[in-house]
């Protein structure tokens, strides 16, 4: 019962979040029906393509969630789930989602460009080019840590196994069905941009689709080496990032979408069956009061997606900002995803709360730790509620689960990519220059060039990407929701400058920059200790100056930052 009512609570707060602050911060801002977005203005065939709302909803939703919400969460389940639970509330209406509405509506305004664009009008060009370096250090470790994870989830270690594969394992059926997804998703974008079908019967034939590709991604399967998957992960992801976006982008995460809906489903008719049949029991903690001392910054580092998460921000201003329709729907895309996701957040602290014996350990001062896959304790514990572990049933949900969160990884990262396209040009163009096309300098026109930009990243992230996950993971979480607080700081500088009421902002901007900042501060000496004594290793250098470079960057913006809102107060 105690399940069934924390998602109850948290179901009613974050619906109350959407409609009475969400209107009003519409109401604030001057959300404008009749104000014409960029995908009318600007629309281009390849990254400004107008989608209907559904479509759109599925993107940014697909886009921003990725496997974030449930790793988060679980991972900080340690602390008991009232301080998780608190954190993905708050910080969802309050942080998370003030932080993606604002980021899509400002982008909007501003021709569908870029935060750094938006930085630049009120903290200057220098703050700009900053911001994109940032942004770009960022997106690296995006791309690394999930080309990371999602070959680690393709991959399977059988010796002498390689191609099309019987009676699959997980991993091997996971691979099948993501690049069957793909075709799927193809397909779909050419029979509704060019052939004229509707969105309805489209939507119903993939949906089709995707069940016949699960049955046959349940009996075979596609096995390939870890270094052959990141190749071919590399390789799509550069494709993806380039071609236009109703040929992917938008039928792969429309689409993907469904999976993710189907998974809160499944999670949610799961929670009313434990509560009304008892089959389960909730055994987290309310509190874990040794793990206390702990909890700042760690906690809203490691929540992350769950209730804020700088990801976000670049989604918002980077692809739905030129696919949006209408500014009326602003709010549903930008606040209303960031809403559901978290409630995903809190459907996965329930999950692990199910199996808490399972993956969460203490050591003998009573510090817990979390132990085994997110993404395979989120599946195990939505599958206890429908049958015991062995059974059929639980089998089959814990496996379908378990596929729907590696999918959603990839969804990721493939717009990741495409972002860091956009920003690595933009880096390198002059106010005068609106593509690489219009450089006026050769150097600047081949390193503005989509090609360049994109095959730098891909490259370099899965290099990366080939390392230990914990050398990449450790910056991640501390990068992402840093550049949530400067999204903050950026979005109220520009509502400040267009006379707009930013002051909802200050709260949200001082605490994440607070807490993001410290977490780095203590990365920066751990790993300093580590490289001045003995056995330090090269992922003890690359935690060491990714570390310190975003430290220094980030305090740059905030003094820029601070200067202006001196100067929009004196005003």
């Amino acid at each position: 019962m105690t399940a069934l009512l924390i998602i109850l609570a948290a179901i009613a707060l974050l619906f109350c979040g959407y409609v009475f602050y969400g209107s009003w911060l519409a109401k604030q801002w001057g959300v404008d029906a009749s104000n014409p977005t960029p995908a009318k203005t600007m629309t281009d065939g390849v990254d400004y393509v107008e989608a209907k709302p559904a479509v759109l909803m599925g993107h940014h939703f697909s886009s921003i969630a990725g496997a974030g919400p449930i790793n988060g969460p679980i991972m900080a389940a340690v602390f008991g789930w009232v301080p998780v639970f608190l954190w993905c509330i708050i910080g969802g209406i309050f942080f998370g989602g003030l932080q993606d509405f604002g980021s899509l509506f400002a982008s909007v305004r501003n021709g569908g460009k870029s935060v750094g664009e938006i930085i630049k009008q009120s903290l200057g060009k220098t703050s700009k080019k900053l911001f994109i370096i940032f942004a770009l250090l960022v997106l690296i470790l995006v791309i690394a840590s999930f080309v990371n994870v999602v070959a680690g989830t393709f991959f399977t270690a059988a010796e002498g196994v390689s191609g099309f594969v019987s009676n699959p394992n997980g991993n091997q059926t996971t691979a099948m069905i993501s690049f069957l997804f793909i075709v799927i998703a193809v397909i779909y974008g050419f029979v509704t941009n060019r052939l004229g079908v509707k969105t309805l019967p489209a939507t119903i034939g993939g949906i089709i689709a995707i069940v016949a590709i699960v049955v046959l991604g349940l009996n075979c399967g596609l096995a390939l080496s870890r270094n052959t998957w990141i190749v071919l992960i590399g390789l799509y992801i550069a494709v993806a990032s380039l071609i236009p976006v109703w040929i992917m982008l938008q039928p792969r995460d429309y689409l993907s979408s469904f999976l993710l809906y189907a998974m809160m489903a499944i999670a949610l008719v799961g929670i009313v069956i434990s509560a009304v049949t008892g089959s389960t029991t909730f055994s987290l903690p309310a509190v874990n009061g040794a793990m206390v001392p702990k909890m700042f910054p760690t906690l809203f580092i490691t929540v992350a997606c769950g209730a804020c998460s700088g990801f976000h921000s670049l989604i918002a201003s980077g692809t739905s900002s030129k696919q949006l329709d209408n500014e009326k729907n602003a709010k549903a895309i930008g606040y209303g995803s960031m809403l559901i996701e978290s409630a995903l957040g809190i459907i996965s602290l329930i999950a692990v709360g199910m199996v808490a014996s399972k993956f969460l350990k203490a050591d003998a001062n009573g510090i817990w730790s979390f132990s085994g896959s997110p993404a395979t304790a989120f599946g195990s514990g939505i599958a206890l509620m429908f049958g015991p572990e062995g059974s059929s049933i639980n089998s089959t949900i814990a496996a379908l689960l378990t596929l729907a969160v590696s999918v959603f990884a990839l969804t990721s990262l493939d717009s990741a990519t495409r972002l860091s396209r956009f920003m690595f040009s933009e880096l390198f163009l002059t106010e005068d220059e609106a593509t690489w096309k219009d450089a006026k300098n050769p150097v600047r026109k081949v390193l503005a060039n989509p090609l360049f930009g994109t095959a730098l990243m891909v490259v370099v992230g899965c290099i990366l990407g080939g390392l230990k996950l914990s050398a990449i993971w450790a910056l991640f979480g501390s990068a992402n929701q840093l550049l949530a607080g400067i999204a903050l700081l950026a979005v109220a500088a520009w509502l400040g400058e267009v006379g707009k009421n930013n002051k909802m902002f200050f709260i949200p901007m001082v605490f994440m920059l607070a807490a993001t900042l410290t977490q780095l501060v203590k990365t920066v000496i751990a790993q300093a200790k580590i490289v001045c004594g003995d056995g330090a290793v090269w992922g003890n250098w690359f935690q060491l100056i990714f570390a310190a470079a975003m430290a220094v960057l980030a305090v740059i913006l905030v003094i820029e930052g601070v200067k202006t809102f001196v100067k929009q107060a004196k005003k």
